[in-house]
């Protein structure tokens, strides 16, 4: 890919950029087909009645597909990525901040994503075929074909995606098969006592639905970044609405309902240094996925790596533009494979969990702005001479961010039950108050 690509600059997406929006689906379909969307599932039914893990990951997903649409739609209207809209909505160096942000969590889930692949390809070779494969090499070959598709661009990935995912939707059909081999839809939603619960594990519909949001609302959030190659904004909306509320429902629902069905459960629960990955991995074994497994895995870990250091680049060029994106791409991909291998994201995890919670009052803030108060100020015309800092924006996300965090710790009540709600729409309101405060007092100045 060349400097001058216009995919990785501050500036619009051209119209011979554009695509049809299926193209854009099948990409943010195939981050719905990874692992960590099995394992979410897997973790909602774990702790919930199969008829309320259910409705958590209906309702959950109903948030995400809103989240998705709207943010969709901004990104395919104003043919911006998201770091762009951030930089117009909160300023220059508050936009820094912001992104920065965004880029730390996204590189951390890159290397969390291989530490998970390595491991999980090692044992897949191990369990199948009695074949040791060295976790390194797989992690730096991994990495390798990641960074490579992220720098030829979306073109690389779209294609990619398309090839997948119908091999993937006939593996998750199989899961969905194992699941109802020994219990019909309506006899799993009737059971009356939870699987396997313990103090734990054990969970409300609202801890489940927050599970949901948590696990994919950075990508709900940073949608901007492929619907912006849409060519019809309602694309967007189309996109999202497979991604989160067809695609990931099914995932989770087939993943989870596989678990309850294979009594693998009790397997997690019973066992000792047994992991959720180690629980999915049975349950591929189970349905006599075989080979199966290491296309979920790979495919599924390749196309949601290759997005996440594609929009980390992209939020990193969004604050320094002059970087170039060839050695920024390399470079970054580097640093995750090497913190994968230094062992040093199990305690980072936690971190980055917090960190992408902060996230959501962001979405709140940009889609009042963009929306409400200041629909004409997104295009890059502004960007050429943008605010240092819109501090209403700035403060209002700060707030929702801070009652996120003590929401999801359970130090403060929530009105709607989940905590990344409450912040968002806190964040959304207060940047509506902050934001007439600031103009009345401009108002009278001038006068």
């Amino acid at each position: 890919m060349s400097e001058e690509n216009s995919e990785f600059a501050a500036v619009a997406i051209s119209d011979d950029q554009l695509v049809a929006w299926p193209r854009v689906a099948a990409v943010a379909a195939m981050v719905a087909f990874s692992l960590p969307t099995f394992l979410t599932g897997l973790e909602v039914f774990s702790g919930l009645l199969p008829a309320n893990a259910m409705s958590a990951l209906v309702l959950g997903s109903l948030i995400v597909v809103i989240i998705g649409s709207v943010m969709g739609f901004i990104g395919a209207s104003d043919r911006m990525s998201s770091y762009l809209l951030v930089r117009v909505a909160f300023g220059d160096k508050g936009a820094g901040l912001v992104n920065i942000a965004f880029a730390i969590s996204l590189l951390g889930w890159f290397g969390v994503n291989i530490n998970l692949f390595m491991d999980t390809v090692a044992r897949l070779g191990t369990d199948l075929w009695d074949v040791s494969l060295p976790p390194v090499l797989l992690a730096v070959l991994a990495s390798f074909c990641m960074t490579l598709t992220t720098l030829v661009g979306f073109k690389a990935i779209n294609i990619l995606s398309t090839l997948l995912v119908p091999v993937l939707v006939i593996v998750t059909a199989l899961f969905a098969k194992s699941a109802f081999s020994n219990n019909s839809f309506s006899e799993f939603l009737a059971m009356g006592e939870p699987i396997r619960v313990t103090a734990e594990n054990a969970m409300t519909i609202g801890d489940g639905i927050s599970w949901v949001v948590g696990a994919v609302i950075i990508g709900a959030i940073i949608l901007p970044d492929i619907t912006r190659f849409i060519r019809k904004p309602s694309g967007a909306i189309y996109t999202a609405i497979i991604a989160y509320l067809i695609v990931q429902l099914l995932v989770m629902g087939s993943a989870g309902l596989a678990g309850v069905s294979s009594g693998a459960f009790n397997e997690l629960f019973d066992a000792e240094g047994v992991s959720r990955t180690d629980v999915i991995l049975k349950l591929m074994l189970d349905v006599n996925l075989g080979f199966g497994a290491f296309i979920i895995v790979i495919a599924g870990s390749w196309v949601l790596n290759s997005l996440n250091l594609y929009s980390t680049v992209l939020s990193t060029k969004a604050t320094f533009p002059k970087l170039n994106t060839k050695w920024l791409t390399i470079g970054l991909g580097a640093v995750g494979v090497i913190a994968a291998l230094m062992n040093i994201l199990e305690k980072f995890e936690v971190f980055l969990w917090y960190l992408s919670i902060l996230f959501i009052p962001v979405a709140g803030v940009l889609i009042i702005d963009r929306l409400l108060l200041r629909p004409n100020a997104y295009n890059l015309e502004t960007l050429q001479d943008n605010n240092t800092l819109n501090l209403p924006a700035f403060i209002a996300w700060a707030v929702g961010a801070t009652l996120a965090i003590f929401a999801e710790r359970g130090t403060v009540p929530t009105v709607t039950g989940i905590g990344a709600m409450d912040a968002l729409i806190l964040s959304g309101l207060l940047y509506i108050v902050l934001s007439l405060i600031l103009r009345r007092k401009t108002n009278g100045v001038s006068t």
